[in-house]
């Protein structure tokens, strides 16, 4: 996983440099977008097809209508809004024009491997299924068309899913934003989704939508970020700040703690859940090489309240509480990052349920007066 990272550089000069003769840092955003926003366009490609808008196309047939989509987007306009989406879709699209976008799929790819092998623990081969901001399909090149016959992937960036990896099984790529998902109710068979939930501003609302383009007994499979990933990060910049400005700002976004995950599932209409975590831990030479490999990842900060500027006094002073308080011997620095990962099944009739209230037949009680089984030797 670390054979990927190495020393940044940023606009072609090094960064240590620049933070001496400027006297500041700011992280090159991605320009605004002169054309309108793409939120509800939805286009759709075939690898195993030409591309068709024909209102008789299967893919057609799987999408809602744009009134029903249109209903979907005015419902969820209340909800809270922590996260510039806007933003977002522009940092996905500069991270993925970057010509060695290769070199930062590192994580994703670990984690979309993880989420497969999830896939192939239910011993059932699934008709449809629907990949949620699949980036450049990380979940589908792990899986066999003996497990999935068709993959729909969905994402917020064209320029990503144009850059889509090669899989076995048939796919189709649909341009839309996970908040407002363009599909049918009744639909999929499988639903994964692989570290894009945590930019979600209302995760309810769209764990509501997941439940509902699933077909009954079929399965959701996502990972996303926990609540501690990145502290390293985090409290060395709010510890440089506090010391350097009298104060810190929020350079990380908040991410879902795992507590509140099985709750949000729950109250989605999702049965049979399953929540496990497991923590990643990269390598770094130091902290700028962490933000720089963020950025090239499309997972800068996209909160309203972010601030995209560092002083230099400041990013020098984080840098050296990264290395004194987390440092390694050999001078590199960890940047840990907590999965969270989540199955959930849509109710149906043939799935166990637990057995009532008070039908029990034998109390706890009982077990200290059953008395141990004795072996004896045959002779």
């Amino acid at each position: 996983m670390n054979s990927a990272i190495g020393h940044r550089f940023l606009n072609g000069g090094c960064v240590c440099l620049r933070i001496l003769k400027t006297g500041r840092v700011r992280f090159p955003l991605p320009q605004p977008l002169t054309t309108p926003s793409q939120r509800n366009v939805i286009t759709y490609t075939s690898s195993s097809s030409s591309s068709s808008s024909s209102s008789s196309s299967p893919v057609s047939r799987l999408l809602c209508s744009p009134r029903r989509e249109t209903e979907r987007q005015m419902s969820g306009r209340g909800a809270m809004n922590v996260f510039d989406r806007s933003m977002k879709r522009r940092q996905r699209k500069w991270a993925s024009s970057l010509q060695d976008s290769h070199n930062y799929d590192y994580l994703r790819a670990e984690v979309g491997s993880r989420v497969a092998d999830r896939v192939y623990d239910i011993a059932r081969t699934f008709p449809l299924a629907l990949d949620i901001g699949c980036g450049k399909s990380h979940i589908a090149e792990h899986l066999s068309k003996d497990v999935v016959e068709r993959f729909f992937l969905t994402d917020i960036s064209q320029n990503t899913l144009r850059q889509k990896r090669g899989c076995e099984m048939p796919t189709h790529c649909v341009l839309a934003d996970e908040e407002f998902l363009p599909f049918r109710e009744n639909t999929f068979d499988l639903v994964v989704s692989s570290l894009s939930l945590h930019w979600i501003n209302d995760l309810p609302g769209t764990l509501k939508q997941v439940q509902a383009v699933l077909k009954p007994d079929g399965v959701f499979i996502g990972a996303m970020v926990g609540g501690e990933t990145l502290y390293e990060l985090r409290c060395s910049l709010q510890l440089a700040e506090t010391e350097r400005e009298g104060g810190f700002s929020p350079h990380i976004s908040p991410y879902t703690a795992v507590t509140d995950l099985g709750n949000l599932l729950g109250q989605a209409g999702f049965n049979m859940l399953t929540v496990d975590i497991d923590e990643i831990q990269v390598h770094y030479p130091g902290i700028m090489e962490v933000m720089t490999d963020l950025q090239g990842m499309g997972e800068s900060n996209c909160a309203w309240n972010r601030r995209s500027l560092l002083h230099r006094d400041t990013i020098l002073a984080a840098a050296a509480i990264y290395k004194e308080m987390y440092g390694n011997e050999d001078g590199s620095v960890p940047a840990t990052f907590e999965i969270l990962y989540m199955i959930g099944w849509k109710p149906h009739e043939s799935q166990a349920k637990p057995a009532k209230r008070g039908s029990a037949t034998l109390s706890f009680g009982d077990l200290s007066r059953i008395s141990p089984t004795t072996t004896r030797d045959k002779s």
